[in-house]
């Protein structure tokens, strides 16, 4: 049957940190052809641009599990909680055109591990806030819930080095642009 175990889990070791070093934005559909092994992305053909955004503090991922025995069906819900700090005219231009998008969302965290989320429908913001806080103290920048429900967990991409997430993709041409501080 496709749904027998394969294998049991040990205790890991408690070696892992929590927290997001950046996230990566493609533009829906320019990965190209996804080549996956297991729950690993191990090659894209595309030639795209991934736009990188540095992150510092309050942004998490999660991937919430639906699965209901009466329909039959398991899908995951996946959420991004993104934390921008500092406002700017040009930064407002694109949060518009991420709202007005699907991106695909490449997704790094401290432990050095990659997952790329939205991979079939892309991802949807779904709330935010442009805000600018009442004490010296409070955030002024920007808050993003981005979210997607596909039918597998974000996958794993293979080889992501720290300069380059899709280091390990050798049929695509990436172009990673970074931003600058303004």
């Amino acid at each position: 049957m496709a749904c027998d175990l394969t294998k049991g889990r040990k205790e890991p070791c408690k070696d892992v940190v929590g927290g997001l070093r950046a996230v990566y934005f493609v533009d829906f559909g320019d990965l190209g052809t996804v080549t996956k092994t297991d729950d690993e992305i191990t090659d894209l053909s595309g030639t795209f641009t991934a736009f990188k955004y540095e992150l510092k503090g309050a942004s998490s991922f999660e991937q919430n599990v639906t699965s209901s025995r009466e329909n039959g069906t398991t899908f995951f819900e996946q959420t991004l909680n993104l934390t921008l700090k500092k406002l700017s005219k040009e930064d407002h231009k694109e949060i518009k055109l991420l709202a007005y998008g699907r991106p695909h969302v490449a997704v790094e965290d401290y432990n050095g591990n990659v997952f790329l989320m939205g991979l079939e429908h892309g991802a949807d913001v779904s709330g935010g806030t442009i805000v600018t806080g009442t004490a010296m103290g409070d955030l002024s920048g920007y808050t993003l819930t981005l979210s997607t429900m596909e039918v597998e967990p974000a996958n794993f991409i293979a080889s992501p080095t720290a300069a380059d997430p899709f280091a390990g993709m050798s049929s695509a041409t990436v172009t990673i642009t970074e931003g600058t501080n303004s």
